[in-house]
């Protein structure tokens, strides 16, 4: 875990797996922001081989989220994401956002993995049954917040946090066709956000 005052933060356009994510969670009652490996390393585990994803209906279950979804959430800001189209070996594409391009956060799980002097932090980001707009797309999305549901998921009752693990209206929400450059996770510019023409431009999945 680098907390932000160590490292000067950049804009990002593209993350892969394993990389360092920005990611707000709660230390003894304050909210930290820090970067994060992205793939969710449970503490028990012998390696550090890591989960990007967790499901929204099984985080109860499966022991690899159990105790973090219960004790350590995370809020993971960003104001958009990729997804591929499946359509035979070629994957276009796209990038999701905010209708109005404002920026929210993804609901996320956190641990610390430490074996002798090595320790990794990490997170994964919690995915649900896929909105109208995805749905052609992919059939899963990452759970969604805007600003006014922060404080809950992050320092909220099971109760109430399981009550929001729900997809993000697909009214509220738009896409466009970007290039296939994105499948580089070397490539990390601004104009892999740019709108192009579908099936012109190989990519990266994140969800």
């Amino acid at each position: 875990m680098y907390p932000l005052h160590l490292r000067p933060l950049l804009p990002r356009y593209n993350i892969a797996p394993s990389q360092s994510i920005l990611a707000i969670i709660q230390v003894d009652d304050e909210h930290e922001a820090s970067l994060l490996r992205w793939g969710l390393i449970p503490s028990w585990r012998k390696e550090p081989k890591g989960f990007i994803n967790a499901r929204a209906e099984t985080l109860e279950e499966k022991p690899s989220f159990k105790e973090s979804f219960q004790q350590r959430r995370c809020l993971i800001p960003a104001d958009g994401f990729y997804e591929c189209e499946r359509t035979g070996k070629i994957a276009p594409p796209y990038f999701f956002q905010i209708r109005d391009e404002s920026p929210f956060a993804f609901a996320g799980i956190w641990d610390t993995w430490q074996v002798g002097r090595q320790s990794i932090t990490s997170c994964a980001i919690i995915t649900t049954t896929a909105n109208e707009l995805l749905a052609p797309i992919h059939n899963r999305i990452p759970v969604i917040f805007p600003h006014e549901k922060y404080e809950t998921w992050i320092s909220g009752e099971l109760e109430t946090v399981r009550d929001l693990l729900t997809p993000f209206p697909a009214s509220e929400m738009t896409s466009h066709a970007v290039s296939y450059d994105v499948n580089h996770p070397m490539i990390d510019e601004k104009y892999l956000v740019t709108p192009v023409e579908p099936n012109l431009g190989v990519t990266l999945t994140l969800f």
